[in-house]
């Protein structure tokens, strides 16, 4: 028998304990036999998929859009137009989180629910973009029509926002998703040159150039946007151009120098109504800044058609959108539109109301009856809704066709006087 050896333990350790035998439990089962579930076993927390789950379903934010193109149509039950609704429909809620931390909010309106965007001429644009890396406000501000806009039937049905001098914004406007920086990157020098070529590419008949505010810049960016201006036309000369720019800090010359580059339209939104915009807009604009924009560009070009557009559902009242509109026809604004606001992410302005399709159709024909050219309004319309477009291109192409039969009949009247006296 070999000798015992002596157990040795370190002083500071404690003292040894001895565990019972506990018998290994094989993983193994039946193909047939159940699992028994221990209730003892306490499971990793779900905070994300429950989450998921009390939430809207993928059918939710996915339906048929409204029959209508700008609002639903009235039916006999609604009030009359001069008699507006007071108050609004009665809009869905449900109660999502964690089951200790449930809160309720509002489920989307039907009237703003729209399709995923899969047609051939979106997936097109959407290609030649990233190709020539272009950006369009249809993606940054996360546009409810970019399926309607950019899935026209056909080349010349489809249209797309192009946004120039980069993604990033020197301002922090709280309704808008583009990103915000102090210092954005710099121009691309090349972009005039891409975007006139991606456009004559597609062969769109109408298009619309915005831009984010480059306050970082002497002139706003100004002269970058009307040197792509100058390039579309030299490519494409049948395309109608509007503009949609930004105030440029107030400096009025180069509104003039954007005015005079070749454009069609020129828009600039107003966004709200006047008592809102300290609240909506960045600090740096103002709603006189901008009347003050549009009445310049009006007068820098004959027959410049000017066009802004306002956001419903920010709190705004009903005298408050009688008086905006007063002012904007004070200054001869041709078009205006009503859209629905739509809080973009958690970190935006909350919506304060959904306005239904009937008010948004009483402020259209309000809009025509006070004098505008052309009003579209209802909750998916936008600063650059295509149905508009289409109505816009159809006014140019007027107007300049008036303008080319007067230039005639001068040439012929002067024609005539050579012709009497013999010169």
């Amino acid at each position: 028998m070999p000798p015992k050896l002596p157990q040795l333990r370190c002083l500071y350790s404690s003292p040894i304990v001895s565990l019972p035998f506990v018998q290994p439990v094989s993983s193994r089962s039946f193909a047939t036999e159940a699992p028994e579930h221990n209730s003892s076993i306490r499971r990793r927390p779900t905070t994300f998929r429950d989450r998921l789950n009390a939430g809207p379903s993928f059918t939710e934010f996915v339906s048929t859009p409204p029959s209508s193109e700008f609002s639903a149509p009235l039916s006999a039950n609604d009030p009359p137009l001069e008699d507006p609704p007071t108050s609004e429909e009665p809009l869905r809620t449900a109660l999502v989180g964690p089951a200790n931390r449930k809160r309720q909010i509002t489920r989307l309106p039907t009237w703003l629910q729209t399709p995923i965007p899969t047609s051939p001429n979106y997936k097109r644009i959407k290609s030649d973009l990233r190709g020539l890396n272009l950006h369009t406000v249809c993606e940054e501000a996360r546009c409810p029509n970019i399926n309607d806009c950019w899935g026209g039937s056909d080349k010349s049905a489809a249209t797309a926002t192009i946004m120039l001098m980069g993604d990033t914004c020197t301002r922090g406007c709280r309704f808008c998703s583009v990103k915000t920086s102090r210092a954005p990157p710099p121009l691309d020098p090349h972009e005039p040159e891409h975007t006139a070529e991606a456009l004559k590419r597609w062969g769109l008949g109408y298009v619309v150039l915005t831009s984010v505010d480059r306050d970082d810049l002497a002139d706003g960016g100004a002269h970058h946007f009307a040197e792509t201006i100058r390039k579309i036309k030299d490519k494409a000369p049948g395309m109608l151009v509007e503009a949609l720019t930004g105030d440029y800090a107030g400096d009025l010359e180069m509104v003039d120098l954007v005015a005079g580059s070749g454009l069609d339209v020129y828009a600039h939104n107003v966004e709200t109504v006047e008592a809102l915009t300290p609240m909506v807009r960045d600090r740096r604009a103002t709603f006189r800044q901008s009347l003050r924009v549009l009445e310049r560009a009006k007068g820098a070009k004959e027959g410049m058609v000017t066009k802004t557009s306002v956001m419903l559902g920010l709190g705004e009242t009903e005298e408050q959108i009688w008086e905006m509109l007063r002012e904007l026809r004070k200054i001869n604004t041709d078009i205006v539109t009503f859209g629905q606001y739509m809080q973009p992410t958690k970190r935006h302005m909350p919506v304060h109301t959904y306005v239904t399709p009937t008010v948004f159709e009483t402020w259209r024909q309000r809009a025509l009856d006070m004098g505008f050219l052309y009003c579209a309004s209802g909750p998916l319309v936008r600063s650059s809704y295509k149905a508009g477009e289409a109505f816009i291109e159809n006014v140019i192409k007027k107007r300049k066709a008036g303008r080319d039969v007067s230039t005639m009949r001068q040439l012929g009247g002067i024609e005539s006087e050579r012709i009497v006296h013999g010169v």
